[in-house]
């Protein structure tokens, strides 16, 4: 990764302080580090999508937000030693340094993605707005390999390009009709009926897309579709997914939104599943959260993702989840 070394800024946030016998997260990531980390922490402060989508900006300054809650967390008291050593071994890249060119931007995070992958480290992307995820994609093409893109969202993002470009609500058309064609299927989790028009909705089914609406959203049916997955598989998560109670802080907040049980739940099958090779977090908005709420609930789903992800690399494929 050092070639892409000038391409990345330090984050701008507080670390906590150290106390004995009580370590956080930011104390002990990267102390460790091998030539790949294990877990790459990547972020993508861009809003230029969701400007060009019409939708309030903000998403740019997620990354140090949620990275600031994040290490505030303390590894996991029921398996520490697996998951402190997840951290020790992993890194935290900084954030993208961004041209405001969003095309260009997306290629260079493509790039990044793209060594990652090929190096056999986890990517894990913190937007930014929706349009991070074509950037996320663009890895996998770029590396030559096919991916099945999982979606959480209440939206399904298939729109078509405007006359500004690309935006937060075309990432995934544009993986689908991507050249390279390294997206092999899409499905995407959590739709809200209100919020997809039929026109959407028709597009996925002409694709051959699966997709669920919020209803049909529970951790039974997110078990067995990430036990089910054969290929490698790219993870997508928009915290407006996740109900506004919960996650006011977004750029298109859900009035009625997944549970809190169900969204970390996907994170940490997503961890704990040895076919999922990366995820982003998207669509967090600091300018409209609450008590920091939203970017905390975002550092938790990271955390759960971290969870599953160590014990998935301990080599135990079936993860005791801690969710009924």
């Amino acid at each position: 990764m050092k070639k892409f070394a000038q391409h990345f800024t330090p984050p701008k946030i507080q670390l906590p302080k150290a106390r004995p016998g009580d370590p956080r997260i930011g104390e002990l990531l990267g102390t460790r580090q091998k030539n790949t980390p294990r877990l790459a922490l990547i972020g993508f402060p861009c809003d230029q999508g969701v400007l060009r989508n019409g939708g309030r900006l903000g998403a740019a300054l997620a990354p140090d937000q949620i990275r600031e809650a994040l290490f505030r967390m303390t590894p996991d008291a029921e398996f520490p030693q697996q998951f402190t050593t997840l951290l020790e071994e992993s890194a935290d890249l900084g954030n993208l340094s961004l041209s405001g060119r969003l095309e260009d931007d997306q290629e260079l995070l493509g790039s990044v993605v793209c060594e990652l992958l090929k190096e056999g480290g986890v990517p894990v992307i913190l937007g930014g707005g929706h349009e991070t995820a074509f950037g996320h994609f663009l890895g996998y093409a770029k590396a030559g390999l096919n991916a099945h893109v999982i979606n959480i969202d209440s939206h399904p993002d298939v729109r078509e390009i405007s006359s500004a470009g690309a935006h937060s609500g075309s990432a995934f058309r544009q993986a689908l009709e991507h050249s390279s064609k390294r997206c092999t299927s899409y499905s995407v989790y959590g739709l809200a009926p209100h919020s997809c028009a039929a026109q959407h909705r028709e597009y996925l089914e002409q694709n051959r897309c699966a997709y669920l609406w919020r209803d049909g959203v529970s951790t039974q049916e997110l078990s067995k579709i990430f036990g089910s997955l054969k290929c490698p598989c790219m993870c997508s998560f928009d915290i407006d997914a996740l109900d506004q109670a919960h996650a006011p802080g977004a750029s298109a907040p859900a009035a009625f939104g997944l549970s809190i049980d169900t969204w970390l739940h996907a994170f940490e099958l997503a961890g704990a599943t040895a076919q999922v090779r990366s995820v982003d977090l998207c669509e967090v908005n600091p300018n409209f959260d609450t008590d920091e709420r939203t970017a905390r609930v975002a550092a938790l789903s990271m955390w759960h993702f971290m969870k599953g992800l160590a014990r998935r690399q301990q080599g135990q494929s079936k993860p005791r989840l801690g969710f009924r």
